[in-house]
């Protein structure tokens, strides 16, 4: 059973900067709901706020 497919890419230096950019992008998004979820965990947790 074939689980992933991998490929290899040579983008421009445009490329790589838009790649960067991104995945920055991305980085952060992902940082700030980590962050919401373990302040809602422990709000809920405390018996302040609970989850709906």
């Amino acid at each position: 059973m074939l689980k992933a497919y991998k490929y290899r890419i040579y983008p421009t230096k445009g490329q790589k900067k838009l790649i960067k950019v991104h995945f920055g992008a991305c980085r952060f998004v992902y940082n700030w709901a980590l962050e919401q979820k373990i302040k809602t965990k422990s709000i809920s947790s405390t018996g302040g706020l609970k989850a709906l």
